[in-house]
């Protein structure tokens, strides 16, 4: 069983703290009535130029959600977790020296802590270049106890979203 990186699980929990900090500071005011479109959808806000004419705004004007390969565990594969989220830290050199490189992401599958998932992805399955902040992964794989006694999934299978 491999040990997972010093630094992670540090940096997760600050990462976690800092994300409930944001959530909770952004929680106060409530919305501006006079912010919301008239017929309450937002796809739908009617824009005028200096010209006269108009035009609607929403769906146009949205870039595509990058497409994440699905992944999957073997049928056999005990203790194995399909994961997905979006990269909140990378760490790109393990202490440890073995190549592997590590992505703490927001997870609705909160395998790691409430919200967290951490991918242990080893040199072979490593993507070149590597994802950052903001980029959407997915992987599968046991979840094993990293160096500080954190879950993390020890990737058989990693992939990021094009």
């Amino acid at each position: 069983m491999r040990r997972g990186c010093p630094g992670v699980y540090a940096w997760a929990a600050t990462l976690l703290v800092l994300c409930v900090a944001v959530t909770l500071s952004a929680c106060g005011g409530g919305v501006d009535p006079k912010m919301q479109p008239r017929d309450g959808s937002a796809d739908s806000v009617v824009q005028s130029d200096d010209t006269g004419t108009t035009g609607t705004t929403g769906e146009e004007d949205k870039t595509p959600e990058p497409v994440l390969e699905p992944s999957s565990c073997p049928d056999d594969g005990s203790n194995c977790v399909v994961a997905r989220g979006r990269v909140l830290y990378v760490e790109k050199v393990d202490p440890d020296g073995d190549g592997d490189a590590h992505f703490v992401t927001t997870s609705s599958q909160s395998v790691t802590l409430p919200g967290i998932t951490i991918f242990d992805v080893r040199a072979d399955l490593r993507p070149d270049p590597l994802p950052g902040p903001g980029d959407l992964v997915g992987g599968a794989g046991p979840v094993y106890p990293g160096h500080a006694g954190q879950k993390q999934i020890e990737v058989t299978e990693f992939h990021v979203a094009k």
